[in-house]
């Protein structure tokens, strides 16, 4: 059969055996190598099944009660070097998904299951978008102003159904998906203004990652947006996204305690704002504060004497005003590099302090190699963003560290001059405990990396002085100790020493009991470093049912956030309507 025939075939056993007496002898279609990777549609869970026995239980679970059916291709099959792979649309009893599957000699290598929407709850949007006003003369008309001062009331008048907690670009994306299917939320930030979690870094700061990657939903960025958008400009347009898309937003709000009433199923939540204090009694928390918890600041001996200024990165406010002067930065990752460069520009004189290796790629390269989804080429080529999101979601992260090392190799070998530059000068690099770079890096902690925009030349040509493999042991009125016995004379000393985990704000909020029964954010558990095991296959306590009900995390990059937020609003809107959600693969609570 050609690879047309061959998927029709596969399709076609796949939605017997689903609709038959035992969905779990779909498993047979798959080889011994197999993944089924599920966002919502059948396990209301964010959830991979790896190998033949794990995809036969879960199907046996919820194969039934999911009732798929309707499975049909959508477009083209296309034949790879391994098998071929192509698109399907299905219905569940709940709603309608989207799906991608690979085959490796006619059986089921990789499969992908979303669920898109809800039946009955669509978005209205397209043919089905509202008036936005009524024809006709009517006396007392309720204008969209009075809707909007309604809205506004929010919190005040009526509980909202969710509480999110950050009001930056997972906060308000989540918060649009919601809007758009009907669901009360209310966002609440502590910065007087939307964005200001952007504008309050340091000057320079840029995101690393192209304008393609980083739509957020509903509003993409304008063709003629910047590559890189500048911290400033990415506070303005959140800013404007919260007004456009009509979110309902307290900022100048601080969280000050939150509790669960396990016998109403709801939070008390206590806010402040204006000065006033709140009572806020959500049936759902999220808690939207980015995908790190709280700055991570060393305690060293000596730093009450240190008569200079000393701050963790996340409050440096820029190199202005430190010319001539000695700065040392402990770590060596992204911040670290961009504050360095910072300085460096503003006429200080730097010293890196790297104590462990550090995974570093040029942005150039990465964008070709690593994002080509995610580019001016893949739109030509019909590649929308959605697309480029469920690309990436169809391969499971156990996959991915066979499909990256070839290219790490190559990235090797491509900026091999800039990175012999680097050793050169001492600096200590790493491409991954298996080589697979950033793309398992990220995913696995979040952190021990930089994407090259400049800093690396500066630390090459010794621009930027360097201390590698080091530690350190103290300060002093006005130096840095290190632990080889190195006196680094200091006017600043910034602490590029990265965060904790987003339970730290659990802990915080809630109390340290919850933040330990849900365990770690982040991470899969593939035993690398600052990744404990045991293994889970999916990022660990984002988007998705926590052990602790009500309880949720969302934040990630903005290609995530924009992504993950579609299935975190379908979790919510189907609790509020009422639906049933039988969760497969709880977490269970954390020891």
């Amino acid at each position: 059969m050609d690879g047309q025939a061959t998927a029709s075939h596969w399709l076609s056993e796949l939605a017997a055996c689903l609709a038959g007496e035992d969905p779990s002898r779909a498993a047979e279609l798959f080889g011994d190598d197999c993944y089924w990777r599920d966002f919502v549609a059948l396990t209301w869970n964010i959830a991979t099944c790896e190998g033949r026995p794990a995809i036969a239980a879960m199907l046996a679970e919820c194969g039934g009660r999911t009732a798929a059916t309707a499975l049909t291709l959508d477009g083209e099959v296309r034949t790879t070097g391994s098998g071929i792979e192509f698109w399907f649309t299905f219905e569940t009893a709940a709603g309608h998904g989207r799906g991608h599957a690979r085959l490796r000699n006619g059986r089921g290598w990789t499969v992908l299951t979303t669920l898109r929407e809800l039946k009955g709850f669509e978005e209205k949007r397209g043919e089905t978008r509202p008036l936005g006003t009524v024809h006709g003369a009517i006396r007392n008309r309720r204008t969209w102003a009075d809707q909007r001062a309604e809205d506004a009331r929010l919190g005040l008048d009526r509980q909202p159904y969710v509480l999110i907690v950050g009001g930056g670009q997972g906060g308000l994306g989540l918060a649009a998906r919601l809007k758009q299917i009907g669901v009360p939320a209310l966002v609440v930030d502590r910065h007087p203004r939307a964005g200001d979690a952007w504008r309050n870094r340091y000057r320079s700061l840029c995101l690393h990652d192209p304008v393609w990657f980083d739509h957020m939903p509903y509003l993409p960025f304008p063709d003629h947006w910047p590559v890189f958008t500048p911290k400033d400009k990415m506070g303005d347009w959140l800013e404007a996204y919260a007004a456009i898309m009509e979110l309902d937003l307290w900022t100048g709000t601080a969280c000050r305690s939150a509790a669960y009433d396990e016998a109403t199923a709801e939070w008390t939540v206590t806010v402040e704002r204006d000065g006033a204090v709140t009572t806020l009694r959500p049936k759902h928390l999220v808690l939207a504060t980015g995908m790190a918890g709280k700055p991570e600041m060393p305690r060293l001996p000596g730093q009450d004497m240190f008569r200079g200024v000393q701050h963790h990165s996340s409050a440096h406010p820029g190199g202005a005003g430190y010319a001539g002067r000695r700065c040392v930065i402990i770590g060596a990752n992204n911040s670290a590099h961009d504050i360095a460069a910072d300085l460096w520009e503003h006429g200080a004189s730097v010293t890196m302090i790297q104590r462990s290796p550090t995974l570093v790629v040029r942005s150039e390269t990465v964008q070709r190699l690593g994002w080509a989804l995610y580019s001016e080429a893949a739109v030509k080529a019909g590649i929308d963003v959605d697309t480029a999101d469920l690309i990436v979601a169809s391969t499971p992260f156990a996959v991915l560290p066979e499909l990256l090392k070839p290219v790490v190799e190559r990235m090797k070998q491509e900026d091999a001059a800039f990175y012999d530059g680097l050793r050169a000068v001492g600096f200590q690099l790493t491409f991954g405990e298996d080589e697979t770079g950033l793309g398992l890096m990220y995913p696995r902690r979040g952190s021990g990396y930089y994407i090259d925009v400049g800093a690396s030349e500066l630390i090459a040509s010794r621009q930027i002085a360097l201390r590698s493999g080091v530690g350190v042991a103290s300060l002093t009125e006005d130096a840095v100790l290190l632990d080889d016995g190195t006196r680094l004379p200091a006017d600043l000393v910034v602490y590029a020493t990265g965060y904790g985990s987003m339970t730290g704000w659990a802990a915080d909020l809630i109390s340290q009991e919850v933040a330990d029964r849900v365990g770690p954010c982040w991470g899969m558990g593939s035993g690398t470093a600052r990744d404990p095991g045991p293994w889970v296959g999916e990022l660990r306590n984002m988007w998705k049912p926590t052990a602790q009900p009500g309880l949720w995390f969302h934040g990630g990059n903005l290609a995530q956030s924009r992504h993950y937020s579609r299935y975190l609003a379908i979790q919510f809107k189907a609790r509020y309507e009422g639906l049933a959600t039988p969760v497969y693969g709880m977490p269970q609570a954390q020891a």
